[in-house]
């Protein structure tokens, strides 16, 4: 896997892959939450590249709309049980969006100068990471960003520094940026998780090939029919990709 690759060489070079995580969220309707995987009492939100970088999802493939639910440095895989674990963080009511048509917002903490924006976002009505059949769902509100890059400052690259992310140790940012992703009228979830039922996943993550990063966060819907639309009807190229 191209991130444990990453951490190799870590321990023989001053490299490091760069870092992106959502630390906190709600609902439109109510309700909060973190990503999987956050360890807010113990990872603090800001800081250097080492004391806050270990609780960020890294996901296996670029594409979004891919299967698992990625891992951390600090937890390795990451689990639907870890709902409990989010719950926990922020209460008992995990995010609540409006059945006819509401939105998820939160705070995306960009660690380095490669875990920035723009992202994507997608849906998974099952809850159990199978985003590759789940459904695509736009971002309103966006992290700043180009390619997953971004200066120090916080200001956005003219161009891409991918390559040379890979051979020079990613320098920190710390800084935090409000997202939004529209969850669609109708959306309807069918998961369970920590003794709750009508639980949804949502993936939000960059597209940098050094990770990406982002995180997975666990969501409610009161009512709601219609039937999620099949991500790879808007996105043809995403192929399901089993990160197990």
């Amino acid at each position: 896997m191209q991130y444990k690759f990453l951490l190799a060489l870590a321990a023989v070079a001053p490299l490091v892959a760069a870092h992106g995580k959502i630390a906190v969220v709600q609902g439109d309707a109510g309700g909060n939450g973190t990503a999987l995987a956050i360890q807010g009492a113990i990872v603090p939100g800001a800081g250097s590249n080492k004391e806050t970088e270990v609780d960020t999802t890294v996901f296996k493939s670029t594409k979004i709309a891919s299967n698992g639910l990625g891992h951390t440095s600090g937890q390795g895989k990451n689990k639907v049980a870890m709902i409990a674990e989010a719950m926990a963080l922020s209460g008992s009511t995990l995010p609540q969006v409006s059945a006819n048509g509401g939105s998820i917002s939160g705070t995306f903490h960009i660690v380095t100068t490669d875990g920035a924006g723009p992202l994507k976002a997608v849906i998974d009505s099952t809850a159990k990471g199978a985003f590759a059949k789940g459904a695509l769902a736009k971002v309103i509100e966006q992290v700043p960003g180009k390619n997953g890059n971004i200066r120090p400052d916080g200001t956005v690259k003219q161009r891409s520094i991918t390559g040379r992310a890979l051979v020079k140790r990613a320098a920190n940012v710390d800084r935090d940026f409000p997202f939004k992703v529209e969850i669609p009228a109708g959306t309807t979830c069918s998961g369970t998780a920590n003794g709750l039922k009508n639980v949804c996943l949502l993936k939000v993550a960059n597209s940098n090939p050094a990770g990406p990063f982002g995180g997975v966060i666990a969501f409610q819907v009161a009512g709601g029919k219609a039937k999620l639309v099949d991500a790879r009807e808007a996105e043809a190229e995403a192929e399901a990709e089993d990160e197990e």
